[in-house]
């Protein structure tokens, strides 16, 4: 696949956790994953991946990136004043009761941010996006979020085994919401730990376990509010975040 150089480095990274209306999530993916993601790239946006939460059947996540916080709201202005969210709102919208879950993020360090996977090719990837997403969630006690991101960091190495390919870690963005029609989570600081699965067997022999060890460790760091969250997604069709082998990922062994 053709290198994505040129759409990286994203320093203000959106996690959004929406609710569909019952059975509306499937019709929810296709307006997604048909409409919006192209749209937003135009605008200097990226859409990592988008997402189905397998123990939500209402949940549908995705992963938003601006160059930088000062980006964000030009490119959510033209998007949301223009055109093809004019178009399609009304009907996204009443599939839509809960758009809200929102935390405003970025990488922890700034070279190592959400890794931006070539677009899935329409004509080759017949089969659609595959793998699985997971995502642990940390609620940090503030003022501790130094510490905890250096426990957190060591914890995370060893989820380095075959058929899991780390996709990033993030941190709380601390800043005022400079685009307040789309409002963000207020109850950080958070840290989020991003990797993508080969298939179930490797999540369940491999990966569950590391991330069970971690997670009871992390909360017994006494550096946290409440006890860690593990999602688990299946990525859309169209998601650009997948699995991918190695060398189609970009991934130097």
């Amino acid at each position: 696949m053709e290198s994505v150089q040129h759409l990286r480095d994203y320093q203000a990274i959106e996690f959004r956790r929406y609710v569909t209306s019952q059975g509306e999530r499937s019709h929810f993916v296709k307006y997604f994953d048909t409409y919006f993601p192209e749209a937003l790239e135009q605008l200097g946006a990226m859409v990592f991946g988008q997402f189905m939460e397998r123990d939500h059947p209402d949940r549908f996540t995705w992963l938003r990136g601006f160059r930088d916080i000062n980006a964000r709201p030009v490119v959510n202005a033209a998007f949301y004043y223009g055109p093809l969210w004019k178009e399609h709102r009304v009907k996204v919208n009443a599939i839509l009761p809960d758009s809200d879950n929102v935390m405003l993020l970025r990488p922890l360090h700034a070279d190592q941010g959400v890794k931006v996977l070539p677009a899935v090719d329409p004509v080759t990837e017949e089969h659609s996006a595959q793998g699985i997403v997971v995502a642990q969630i940390f609620a940090v006690k503030k003022g501790s979020e130094d510490a905890f991101a250096h426990q957190a960091e060591a914890a995370f190495s060893a989820y380095r085994v075959d058929g899991v390919h780390p996709a990033g870690v993030l941190v709380t963005l601390d800043v005022p919401n400079n685009f307040p029609q789309l409002p963000i989570r207020t109850d950080g600081p958070f840290l989020i730990w991003l990797g993508v699965v080969k298939d179930d067997a490797t999540l369940d022999r491999r990966l569950a376990p590391l991330l069970t060890s971690a997670e009871k460790s992390l909360a017994d760091s006494g550096l946290l509010r409440g006890a860690p969250e593990r999602v688990v997604m299946d990525p859309t069709p169209r998601s650009r975040l997948r699995w991918l082998s190695d060398t189609a990922a970009g991934i130097t062994p």
